[in-house]
């Protein structure tokens, strides 16, 4: 009788061990492991933060990269998908370095042979992209860790201090990147900046999105709209021409939702030099944020995208260097082209074309920019 007490007793004890062991790791909806978003990093604490809305719309971000891990949105028959890249932990983000979800800077997309000229002041960046610099540098802000100024149910606010020549940029800039979680399914992005000395920004947010949430299916099928008229072609190392060209009669005519698959088939020198779509177009829509600038949709799950910027381009790219070496999140392999980013900026290499709209940051000004990733479902 006593064995068999003690037998109970242990048996009871162990599963209030696994109930407590348990409710200290509650997976998000997505699948996520927050225990696994904890570590330091250059002395400062990672984690994981969850927005969440009345649709049960979650949105998972790591102060690491100021990145957006996961999107769970419903797909037209009311299932929830995930429907950007990313991984399941921090140390896969270290391990692998990459852009997913990242907030860049301090300038996003690339600057011709990493030099540019401020107030008659030569600056040298670090080339880290076919001779160039991209996305701020071998570490840019998609390799910091953000301080969390705010967390919210549904709205997170980071902020991070660039110091002066760090990756060669001049200037203390002190960044924040808001992200609000509206109940009509959109995200909300806005960043700001102050400086201490003339400088030059570009942010932008670089998810990768797979709308139908599977990772290892291509984006041949997928409509792609972009509210432009003209794009900035590039050399064989992704570089602008500093030419603006129309889009009508090439492959980079979206005006109306194509699919995606039909012009990267296309045979041409430009997809051949950006190893399919990997170019900025000049917005029709001059900076109003009321008017979509572009929108991706799959007609498999009927998710649809729509992005608003008050920003004068956005760079989509199609994924060309995914090659299925990497797995993700759920142990999926990233295929090639299994996503699409669609990242609002001003244009490449705008520091050395000053006929362009203007990066320059200089003390007593802020630097502001809104985008906005809608979701909404198609039957």
């Amino acid at each position: 009788m006593n064995k068999l007490l003690a037998l109970s007793v242990l048996t009871f004890c162990t599963l209030i061990s696994c109930t407590e062991n348990n409710e200290k790791v509650q997976l998000t909806d997505s699948g996520l492991n927050p225990e696994k978003f904890k570590t330091i990093v250059d002395g400062k604490e990672t984690g994981l933060y969850r927005l969440k809305n009345k649709n049960d719309m979650e949105v998972c971000i790591t102060n690491f990269g100021g990145r957006i891990v996961s999107i769970m949105v419903p797909d037209k028959q009311g299932n929830m998908r995930d429907v950007v890249l990313g991984f399941d932990s921090i140390k896969d983000y270290i391990d692998n370095p990459s852009d997913y979800g990242a907030s860049i800077g301090r300038y996003a997309n690339r600057i011709n042979n990493g030099i540019f000229t401020l107030d008659g002041v030569q600056y040298q960046l670090p080339k880290n992209n076919y001779g160039h610099c991209l996305h701020g540098g071998f570490k840019g802000f998609q390799y910091v860790v953000y301080d969390v100024i705010k967390a919210s149910d549904n709205e997170i606010k980071l902020s991070y201090l660039a110091k002066d020549m760090e990756e060669g940029f001049p200037g203390n800039t002190n960044c924040t990147v808001t992200m609000t979680l509206t109940d009509d399914n959109a995200i909300k992005l806005s960043y700001e900046a102050e400086t201490d000395k003339p400088t030059i920004i570009n942010m932008t947010n670089h998810s990768y999105f797979n709308l139908d949430g599977n990772p290892e299916k291509g984006n041949s099928d997928y409509l792609l709209m972009v509210n432009a008229s003209y794009y900035t072609p590039v050399d064989s190392t992704f570089m602008t021409t500093g030419e603006i060209l129309p889009v009508e009669n090439t492959e980079f005519d979206f005006k109306i939702p194509t699919r995606l698959g039909d012009q990267l088939s296309k045979n041409s020198e430009q997809l051949r030099n950006g190893h399919g779509i990997d170019h900025n177009w000049v917005l029709d829509t001059k900076g109003n944020i009321n008017v979509a600038c572009a929108s991706l949709e799959s007609k498999e799950s009927g998710i649809k995208l729509e992005v608003f910027t008050d920003e004068p381009g956005i760079q989509v790219y199609t994924g060309n260097f995914l090659d299925g070496t990497q797995t993700g999140k759920k142990g999926f392999k990233y295929n090639f082209r299994a996503s699409v980013c669609l990242e609002t900026q001003k244009y490449p290499d705008t520091p050395n074309k000053p006929e362009w709209p203007s990066c320059i940051l200089r003390p007593g000004e802020k630097y502001v920019s809104n985008t906005i990733f809608k979701f909404t479902t198609n039957q």
